[in-house]
């Protein structure tokens, strides 16, 4: 007896998907994603405010979006997904349709629901797909694991560190001043 086919998905069905419905495709599978919660989405604001202020004080030529923001990791369209932050410094890479290729740092804010995926499934693919800088932040363990691809290096911090942002040199981040 021959096996079921797996269906690969592709942007396409992402496209498809009714109104308010979110989800993300890595690898060709769709995987749905729940609305995040009130102390997931003032991390965000408040953590993108923080470096997009840094970025213009410095007269950076990197931009700051927050989900939903598409970003199509591999360039194709099997792999398509919507970081809490994502960090951009190439314009080339930036269109209408949002960012072709990996971001120079990604920074996601876990949920109960998010977990594994933040974890396990997105760490390697933004390490595969080139990030250079990935934050996995943990409100329910005030703790902050950061990946710096670029030097294969993992650190882990609390919220009442200072967390420096490798990609700035001399900035760094204390999730503790945050109003959370």
């Amino acid at each position: 007896m021959p096996l079921p086919q797996e269906r690969t998905y592709t942007i396409d069905d992402i496209y498809a998907l009714p109104d308010g419905e979110r989800a993300e495709l890595i690898d060709g599978q769709i995987y749905y994603m729940a609305p995040p919660a009130r102390k997931h989405q003032r991390i965000v604001l408040q953590l993108s405010r923080i470096i997009s202020d840094y970025i213009d004080k410095n007269n950076g030529p990197c931009e700051v979006d927050i989900a939903p923001f598409a970003v199509f990791l591999n360039g194709n369209d099997k792999t398509y997904v919507e970081p809490d932050i994502s960090v951009i410094c190439d314009p080339g890479k930036l269109n209408d349709k949002g960012c072709s290729g990996a971001p120079d740092w990604i920074i996601e804010i876990v949920s109960p629901s998010s977990r594994a995926m933040d974890y396990l499934t997105k760490l390697l693919n933004y390490k595969i797909a080139g990030v250079r800088e990935y934050w996995i932040v943990d409100p329910d363990k005030n703790r902050v694991t950061v990946y710096r691809f670029g030097i294969d290096k993992v650190d882990e911090y609390s919220f009442t560190d200072d967390i420096p942002a490798s990609i700035y040199p001399g900035f760094s981040i204390n999730l503790s001043k945050l109003n959370i």
